[in-house]
């Protein structure tokens, strides 16, 4: 795979409790302008995005794409693969608030492929997966992974 450079800008405005910002992806142009606040980081989301929430979608993603290789390597690609992400921020003493955890949980429809091959081809596709590493330098990740 060749080097992959991504790029967003972020803005922000006003102080941290009533100021707000917004996300744009600048590489691709996939997103422009999501918004951001604090409230709505740590509240009710009100149809505005977060870092976190933007983490959990990468991760998801990155997992995916690499549950879907090891299958195909397996001989058993998928039909289709539904994958739930949840990225956990909390406070931790001494440190303040950090990602703590991400845990996945992925469903495949896989013709010719049993839950034990499945679950092998999850394990590896976290063990590949660039974001679950990432994220292991100081959180925990889990995957659970069943067919459908």
């Amino acid at each position: 795979m060749p080097r992959i450079v991504r790029e967003a800008a972020v803005s922000w405005e006003g102080n941290v409790a009533r100021g707000a910002g917004l996300m744009s992806a600048e590489s691709s142009g996939a997103f422009a302008q999501l918004g951001y606040t604090a409230a709505s980081r740590i509240g009710v989301a009100e149809g505005k995005t977060s870092p976190e929430e933007l983490l959990a979608a990468a991760h998801g993603g990155c997992f995916t794409m690499s549950l879907a290789s090891e299958l195909t390597k397996a001989g058993t690609p998928p039909e289709r693969l539904d994958v739930r992400c949840v990225v956990t921020l909390d406070e931790v003493e001494g440190k303040g608030h950090q990602i703590v955890h991400s845990e996945i949980e992925a469903h495949g429809a896989v013709p010719d492929c049993d839950e034990a091959a499945f679950a092998q081809a999850a394990e590896v596709a976290d063990a590949t997966c660039p974001f679950s590493a990432l994220l292991r330098a100081s959180a925990t990740v889990t995957v659970r992974a069943t067919l459908s």
